[in-house]
């Protein structure tokens, strides 16, 4: 695994090359134990020099761990950006082009908000916490229209 993504644009070929690899999950830096990238950044990139832009096209895609947002279970998926695309201005002195930060804010921008294990997940009981998804909890609720509760305390003269 590699800890940075360096297109040496010195060397690339004209019409432009394939790039295939894996970043270290390090790139990410993500704090917390809910959500734990594993098994690295895997890039699939193609890059060409056109005039003095470097066009880097591709997909890139990133395995996590997470902790489900309404059960609190744990769970894997996959972030995958499809269309993952940088244009880079270079000059003649221009060797190498990092794209290790684009990369990480691709794939950042790419997580979901409240990352769920499957989206029919039923949560947890507001009132014993059980896990809805193994079965219904024993509470006894009583359905009520709560809408104009704020009403029944009022004292009209």
């Amino acid at each position: 695994m590699n800890d940075k993504l360096l297109i040496d644009v010195t060397r690339l070929d004209k019409d432009g090359e394939d790039f295939e690899g894996v970043l270290d999950d390090a790139v990410l830096e993500l704090d917390g134990d809910l959500l734990r990238p594993f098994a690295g950044v895997r890039y699939d990139l193609f890059a060409q020099q056109l005039g003095r832009e470097l066009l880097v096209r591709g997909t890139l895609a990133q395995d996590f761990d997470a902790v489900c947002s309404r059960c609190g279970g744990d769970f894997d998926f996959t972030v995958t950006v499809p269309d993952f695309t940088v244009s880079v201005e270079t000059d003649d002195k221009t060797e190498y082009v990092d794209l290790t930060d684009e990369v990480r804010q691709s794939i950042i921008l790419s997580l979901p908000t409240y990352p769920v294990c499957r989206p029919d997940c039923l949560g947890v009981c507001a009132s014993c916490g059980k896990n809805l998804n193994e079965g219904p909890c024993e509470c006894t609720r009583e359905e009520t229209d709560d809408r104009w509760g704020a009403l029944d305390g009022l004292k009209i003269d």
